[in-house]
């Protein structure tokens, strides 16, 4: 953090699902603005009315489209600030958002951005002035000629020769990241592409500009994204720490003199704007590229991205054909780079790119990214570009890791009950217990993980806690928290009893914080295996009944487990957050 400057949060993200132009007859930008903002809004928690200033981003529309975009939302007077650098719209608006709440002129922002765009690649809408891009198209030209193919991809595509030139870089290298991120794609609802390719596949789609294939390229899209953001005081009056992201470090570098001077095409789309800013995060942040566990970067086409790991420092420079060969980009290397599917597959919607990178890297710090998910990411960085030019870099961690912790069950030893003596819940665990017994190897084996189960509201008002252990030796079930939880679920004594005989629907359950569940959340979609025994039934319980009647022990997790798999469903396209 510079001196002078207030700490900086993210609360809030939510985006739509990006799409190829024109797919959906009839959707505009207003209708996909008051989505995204709608779905920032209810993951924060907050209400329109406490956003102070908002910053709007687009490329392609008429002037005071952010307004026209907010007013959805309501008309509440606001500052408003429309925004356009090209490529790195989005993130340029966060970067502005952010900035309004470090100087202390605000506690709360809104960063918009969105596109709506036309099909096929992107060209310029007025023939009767300068175009932002002449210098550059003038020095490719000079250097290594035009030819019939969109400038976008021959100045990339020139990017990526003068690296194989230079370096020795393949064919298969470009490919292999393309690849690579069509892959993660298919995990990504919210991409417009969801398809895997092989490396064949890649290497003999239509060529659109040597190296690169169309599958190597972004597609242009329709689509929105909006992030909240505030200051400590704001996190901390609204109780937002659980789920706080800080904006550690971030930079914006437009071009320098290298652009143009040094005649390279690598340095023509941008590689020492984008270092500089990277360098300058590093600085801020008080780390190296080491550090880092995720990362969403700016792979307009296959060949920047490559260049990017170089420009990031994740690797020397000439060395970037090396890392993709290591696996050092994707889950089980170094780095995660694009999880999302990057802009080659989930799309390109210019002024909501960058604020689609941030939600992704938001929700993957908060546990929230679902088979995206990178284990264990601690620290994110953001890269979005745009020739003309500007290169935003972000850094992001959680701001408040100790309350992130709360799979850490610690109960207050007034209301922690000595015994499970009285509590209808007993049942349940008897039955766990007598399945681990049963078939405890076996289960570990596919569970793998520690639960927590804080029972609340029990005999005389007392809480417990049973700690089923799936993740050691052949299982165990225990009364009280001895070891730390990978998830916790907390519900009280009497609606697990209610849930059990579909007197409570579950779902109904989680939305009015009746059953809350902390931790990984797909180890709480795990909850039938350990169940998947079949044990006899507990003594003293015929049939598995409690006292309260009526009551299955199996049913429960059954129950619970269908309801989470639809509420995981509306967590990931809402970014409701998930744990209290």
């Amino acid at each position: 953090m510079k001196a002078n400057l207030r700490r900086v949060f993210v609360v809030g993200n939510g985006m739509t699902k990006f799409e190829k132009p024109g797919r959906q007859e009839g959707l505009d930008y207003p209708e996909m603005a008051r989505e995204s903002v709608t779905k920032a809004l209810q993951d924060a928690r907050i209400q329109y009315t406490s956003i102070q200033q908002a910053c709007v981003g687009y490329v392609y529309g008429d002037s005071t489209c952010g307004q026209r975009a907010l007013y959805e939302l309501g008309m509440s007077g606001i500052p408003m600030y429309n925004v356009n650098n090209n490529c790195a719209t989005g993130s340029t608006a966060l970067f502005l958002a952010s900035q309004l709440v470090a100087g202390g002129l605000v506690d709360c922002a809104l960063a918009l951005g969105f596109e709506k765009m036309e099909k096929g690649s992107l060209s310029s809408k007025f023939v009767d002035r300068t175009n932002p891009l002449d210098k550059h198209v003038i020095l490719m030209t000079e250097t290594v000629g035009l030819e019939a193919a969109p400038i976008s991809a021959q100045m990339f595509g020139n990017a990526g020769r003068e690296h194989m030139k230079k370096y020795g870089t393949k064919l298969e290298h470009f490919a292999k990241i393309a690849m690579k991120n069509h892959k993660h794609s298919t995990n990504n609802e919210y991409s417009q592409f969801q398809d895997e390719y092989s490396l064949e596949e890649i290497l003999n789609a239509p060529m659109i500009y040597a190296p690169l294939t169309k599958l190597q390229c972004c597609p242009t899209s329709d689509g929105a994204a909006a992030a909240i953001v505030c200051s400590e005081n704001f996190v901390r009056h609204h109780g937002l720490e659980t789920q706080a992201v800080e904006i550690v470090a971030q930079e914006m570098v437009t071009d320098t003199p290298s652009t143009f001077s040094e005649k390279s095409c690598i340095k023509l789309v941008g590689y020492d704007m984008t270092k500089q800013a990277a360098e300058a995060v590093y600085r801020d942040a008080g780390i190296s590229p080491k550090d880092i566990d995720v990362i969403e970067l700016h792979d307009c086409f296959s060949t920047n991205e490559l260049l990017t790991y170089e420009a990031l420092h994740l690797c020397e420079p000439g060395e970037g054909g090396k890392l993709v060969d290591s696996g050092d980009n994707t889950y089980g290397g170094k780095y995660v780079i694009n999880p999302s599917g990057g802009l080659i597959s989930k799309g390109h919607p210019l002024g909501a790119t960058g604020l689609a990178q941030c939600a992704e890297l938001c929700w993957q710090l908060r546990n929230l990214a679902g088979k995206r998910q990178v284990p264990g990411a601690k620290v994110a960085l953001q890269h979005n570009l745009g020739l003309g030019g500007a290169a935003v870099v972000t850094l992001y961690k959680m701001g408040f890791p100790e309350h992130s912790r709360i799979a850490e069950v610690e109960l207050a030893s007034s209301r922690a009950a000595a015994s499970p003596n009285g509590f209808l819940s007993t049942v349940i665990f008897k039955q766990i217990e007598e399945n681990l017994k049963q078939d405890g190897a076996a289960i570990v084996k596919k569970t793998n993980g520690i639960f927590a189960f804080r029972i609340t509201q029990g005999p005389g008002g007392a809480d417990a806690i049973w700690t089923v252990d799936a993740k050691n030796g052949g299982g165990s079930v225990e009364f009280g928290a001895n070891v730390k939880p990978d998830v916790t679920i907390t519900v009280s004594d009497n609606d697990l009893v209610k849930l059990s005989e579909g007197k409570l629907n579950a779902q109904t359950a989680f939305f009015q914080k009746k059953l809350k569940i902390a931790g990984n959340m797909g180890l709480a979609m795990k909850l039938k295996d350990i169940l998947q025994a079949q044990a006899k039934q507990p003594s003293g319980s015929p049939g598995g009944d409690s006292a309260g009647g009526g009551f299955k022990s199996q049913a429960v997790f059954k129950e619970i487990e269908n309801k989470l798999k639809q509420t995981l469903l509306i967590v990931q396209s809402q970014s409701v957050m998930i744990i209290y």
